[in-house]
């Protein structure tokens, strides 16, 4: 994975160890040219499987499907003012949590300094009954996933722009207006590099 974010990022910018530079988790923003259904105007929160795979989340798809009807026997999810977002086309009938915590779950998958990805959804309610455990959380139904190998070719068919992730994005922006922002960011750091190389 380091390799072939180093090598899809300097593409977009000038930058030394690329890889060293990084938290875990960053962001594929779907390129203007990625037209299929499931991808189109996404953002997705990645990182690397312990296979040498990517898997992560679309942060810019919600549903209409509020938590309480999603989650009605977890009373501290259901609770929340957000609704279910759709994670991706991998096993959609299973949920996914981004969360922002300093405790890590068990299981939990590092995607950035505090930020992981789990599918343990009674944590997830204990852990939001417990003042100041969790300071956020999304909740997706399924995820999206690639094979090892699969990612590094849509990147160099300029399928996928790759950004650093924050935190900030992922929890705190309108889904609607990410993926805009980002596409912008990346052209600019796309033409920058072109101009400095």
């Amino acid at each position: 994975m380091k390799r072939l974010l180093c090598i899809a990022l300097a593409l977009l910018a000038a930058c030394g160890a690329c890889a060293q530079d990084l938290a875990n988790g960053v962001f594929l923003v779907a390129q203007p040219t990625l037209t299929a259904p499931a991808f189109r105007r996404t953002v997705i929160l990645i990182t690397q499987r312990p296979d040498g795979g990517s898997m992560g989340v679309i942060i810019n798809r919600p549903t209409d499907v509020s938590l309480s009807a999603a989650f009605p026997k977890h009373e501290h999810i259901a609770a929340q003012p957000h609704t279910l977002h759709f994670g991706g086309p991998v096993q959609p009938q299973s949920p996914s949590f981004p969360v922002r915590t300093a405790t890590p779950p068990p299981r939990g998958i590092p995607m950035l300094r505090d930020v992981y990805l789990t599918a343990d959804a009674d944590w997830v309610d204990s852990a939001q009954a417990t003042a100041k455990v969790l300071t956020a959380m999304r909740a997706f139904a399924g995820f999206s996933g690639w094979a090892p190998g699969q990612l590094r070719s849509e990147i160099e068919r300029q399928g996928w722009y790759i950004l650093p992730a924050d935190s900030e994005t992922i929890f705190d922006k309108n889904p609607d207006e990410i993926w805009f922002e980002l596409a912008k960011r990346a052209v600019l750091r796309s033409t920058l590099y072109k101009k400095y190389q």
